[in-house]
């Protein structure tokens, strides 16, 4: 198995286009490739996923604690592919602070002992290229970055002053560029890219972007650069945590709910939790289960359907009532809500929790947090810290109690404080986005609560 991570100078750098574009090319080449993302993002690993067939996983090291547990959750998937690449997050040495080994790409790439292909902008440049590489080399030396791509090259002759003053002045190699396209963007929205779904011509695009890659990039000399590693079965890192009565659980999953971990899910798969998936977009019946499982997505941009689909809403709001379990992150706390008001225009919700969702123009919450439980929950214990990520441009407006008192610290340092999250009967919400590996005892605590309490 070969491995590599695409990192880059910046944001905005182009390392999204060029993983993209390398995704195709060796998915062409009839290779079985394995794709991550470092941190937290649910949409770009979306469109790895509809690339390789394969699905894209999350290496996020604040929401999955023990070092052990996140090499594991890449040897799980990497272990029967010929290539693993991972794709970066923001610059390659960003990442929880300003720690360069905290949550960053880098620190990734270091833990898993992958080189790297950086990524840097060349727009505009030439010389100066050659001395953002180099920084990039010097910054850390244990750090392997094997090679370099350079986007928006406007010319064979920009590409080439480029590519002479990276090889004066630096030691790292010079694999190619992607040409400056227009045609290469991919449409975004407030949360990034907006997801792949909502495209229609995505693999258009994918396929625009590997045939100019393949043409400017040596994808040859790079994979025969990569050692071919041989990897161990991972053993997994938990107790097993079967019931002996299966729990059943129904996950909402339409193009207003997506965002989901595939790990979280084979976890619970892996301890014996019957999964079946609806839509409240479209469907009219309930699926029958234990509990209900409602991920984040974009709610907002399907208030409509979910709106009238009056149905549905009933039906949960019943399955509320009769005390079925129900976990609801960021866009599903907004469904359990009233309402939900863009503009002036107020659509109704489920109506588990009082209040309103609020569409807003600015990004209200963004990054890594954590709550500390005020009371025993369907996610944790009383005084436990309960890890995540909130990423949002809404409110939620509510007289509700909270139940976790919400802090970000940042280099050991709490910058910011909150109050966040609600329970009523057996309904957890909050915007917050977990990661069920985040710790043994999160995943215990959530299906013995389903098992136990469920049976009285």
């Amino acid at each position: 198995m070969k491995k590599i991570l695409i990192g880059a100078a910046s944001s905005g750098s182009g390392k999204t286009t060029f993983t993209l574009g390398l995704l195709e090319i060796l998915k062409r080449r009839g290779l079985n490739v394995q794709p991550f993302k470092v941190g937290p993002d649910y949409v770009d690993t979306k469109y790895h996923s509809r690339i390789t067939k394969n699905p894209s996983r999350n290496l996020d090291s604040f929401l999955v604690r023990d070092k052990k547990v996140l090499n594991y959750l890449f040897e799980k998937a990497a272990y029967e592919s010929d290539v693993s690449v991972i794709e970066g997050v923001m610059g390659l040495f960003d990442g929880f602070g300003i720690d360069k080994d905290s949550c960053s790409s880098s620190s990734v790439a270091k833990q898993l002992d992958c080189p790297v292909i950086l990524v840097v902008n060349g727009k505009s440049a030439s010389t100066s290229i050659a001395a953002v590489v180099k920084g990039f080399e010097e910054f850390d030396e244990e750090l392997n970055i094997m090679g370099v791509v350079i986007n928006n090259i406007a010319s064979e002759n920009h590409y080439s002053l480029v590519k002479g003053a990276i090889e004066k002045y630096t030691r790292t190699k010079v694999y190619g560029y992607i040409p400056k396209n227009p045609a290469f963007a991919l449409p975004s929205r407030q949360l990034g890219l907006v997801p792949d779904n909502e495209i229609d011509d995505v693999m258009e695009k994918i396929h625009l972007i590997a045939d100019s890659i393949e043409k400017t990039v040596d994808i040859e000399s790079l994979l025969n650069d990569l050692e071919d590693v041989q990897m161990e079965k991972p053993i997994y890192p938990f107790k097993q945590n079967r019931k002996e009565k299966p729990i059943k659980l129904a996950i909402a999953k339409d193009d207003a709910f997506h965002f989901y971990y595939p790990d979280n899910l084979e976890l619970l798969e892996d301890c014996g939790v019957q999964i079946t998936y609806f839509s409240p977009m479209t469907d009219k019946q309930l699926p029958e289960a234990d509990a209900y499982y409602f991920g984040g997505g974009y709610p907002e941009e399907f208030a409509d359907e979910l709106s009238q689909n009056s149905v549905m809403r009933e039906a949960i709001f019943e399955a509320f009532e009769n005390n079925k379990f129900i976990l609801a992150e960021c866009g599903g706390l907004m469904y359990l809500g009233e309402t939900l008001k863009i503009e002036e225009k107020a659509f109704p919700m489920v109506g588990v929790f009082e209040g309103e969702s609020q569409m807003t123009s600015r990004l209200k919450r963004f990054g890594y947090c954590y709550g500390i439980l005020k009371e025993d929950t369907l996610v944790g214990k009383k005084g436990e810290k309960i890890y995540g990520h909130e990423f949002h441009h809404s409110t939620f407006e509510t007289k509700e109690p909270t139940m976790m008192t919400m802090e970000k610290n940042r280099d050991g340092e709490v910058v910011s404080s909150w109050e966040g999250g609600y329970q009523k009967r057996n309904t957890f919400a909050s915007y917050l986005h977990l990661h069920f590996f985040q710790s043994e005892e999160f995943v215990h605590h959530l299906l013995e609560t389903i098992a136990t309490e469920g049976d009285k």
